[in-house]
């Protein structure tokens, strides 16, 4: 196994097979375990091994399945499922922190994540925040002081994108820990790990089930950190997954690299029929020679993503028309779907933004957020130019 590639364990990563020795992988819709005697169950309590179940507060083996298997996809020793990515957000930062910790973010962050981390500032966190794509502004920032920090690699809904290995480095310069949030770029578009991260963050709610079908999240590192730092945290405060939503987003990895690559490419030749429109003030696309941090995008990651971000001329009146207007895509918050989805980010995902800050995240009225879905690229390409041409 230790040979195979991230296709071929996203296949077969993880499996363990019950007595039936089932082709596909089982559900264990149980709540509990039962012990064959009292010392069995005592020496279960005491273990504590992740390959040994007590409660699906703590385990399952459906769920273990997952969770090995996303591991082995991302290149790290061990995985946690949890809820959904904002608990993953939730545990990962909270079983880390104590009062008087520094962490040093990027300023362009979805907006619970903000959230979170404004919480822990009420507790004695000092939270710096910096533009992610300013190597300069890391470097200033990231002092012997840091302990933790937190980022998203390409960044929500304005798709910026950052230099993990640059930021990694200067991290492990000065024994800083890396949290970072790879859900829009997905292990198929950049392993962080592989990059130097420390901790990898996915919403598997998103290209992971790919469906729109259950919640989910998962958070991916050492084993030191996993079993030390974030499980004891986890299970305490109630984050687990179903089982029933963990064995989908098992299911999910099998067709992951097919349907991200296929996004992906339809991206690109949408973002291609659409560069230089007239009704577009801009056209947000990392796989684009246009986008500010294409250098960077082509660097470390495989595609230019399945997300793009039109800005419209004319505002919000211009955005809601073309919405409107739409056909194919359909009107939603999610992404990373099989259905393509677009979202009018101001008003919906980062409305309660004060406006100064969404001016400086570059969240405008006329922003539209696109998440290419698994349709014909010439139906989406054509809807996408037929609704801006009725502005």
């Amino acid at each position: 196994m230790d040979d195979w590639k991230p296709k071929t364990r996203a296949v077969h990563g993880g499996i363990r097979r019950s007595q039936f020795n089932e082709v596909s992988e089982a559900i264990f819709l149980t709540q509990g375990f039962v012990y064959d005697s009292p010392e069995q169950a005592e020496a279960r309590f005491l273990a504590s091994d992740p390959n040994e179940f007590i409660y699906a507060r703590y385990g399952n083996p459906t769920v273990r399945m997952f969770e090995e298997r996303l591991a082995q996809i991302e290149g790290t020793e061990d995985g946690f499922a949890v809820a959904s990515g904002m608990s993953a957000v939730n545990v990962a930062l909270m079983s880390a922190a104590r009062p008087g910790m520094r962490i040093v973010a990027a300023r362009a962050l979805f907006g619970s994540c903000l959230y979170i981390l404004e919480w822990l500032a009420k507790f004695g966190v000092e939270v710096v925040y910096v533009d992610g794509t300013s190597p300069a502004q890391w470097e200033a920032a990231i002092t012997p002081a840091t302990d933790l920090v937190f980022l998203e690699t390409i960044s929500n809904p304005t798709l910026e994108v950052i230099d993990l290995g640059h930021v990694a480095a200067l991290s492990q310069a000065v024994g800083a820990l890396t949290v970072v949030d790879n859900t829009f770029a997905t292990p198929v578009g950049a392993s962080a790990a592989a990059l130097g991260i420390d901790v990898v963050i996915y919403s598997t709610t998103k290209h992971i089930d790919g469906g729109g079908r259950g919640l989910g999240g998962a958070v991916l590192g050492s084993s030191e950190f996993i079993r030390g730092t974030f499980e004891p945290y986890a299970k305490h405060t109630g984050s687990a997954i179903s089982p029933f939503n963990a064995w989908m987003h098992l299911k999910g990895l099998e067709t992951l690299d097919l349907r991200v690559r296929a996004m992906a490419a339809s991206a690109a030749e949408i973002a291609a029929a659409l560069d230089g429109h007239e009704k577009l003030a801009r056209l947000i696309y990392p796989g684009r020679a246009s986008h500010p941090q294409h250098a960077v995008a082509a660097r470390q990651m495989d595609h230019g993503g399945t997300m793009l971000a039109l800005d419209l001329k004319g505002g919000k009146d211009a955005a809601f028309e073309f919405l409107n207007a739409l056909h194919v895509p359909v009107i939603s918050n999610n992404l990373g779907d099989a259905k393509s989805i677009v979202t009018h980010p101001a008003t919906t995902t980062h409305q309660r933004l004060p406006e100064e800050q969404k001016q400086q995240l570059g969240i405008t009225p006329g922003l539209v957020r696109l998440s290419v879905g698994l349709e014909d690229a010439g139906d989406l390409a054509d809807d996408i130019l037929r609704a801006l041409s009725q502005i």
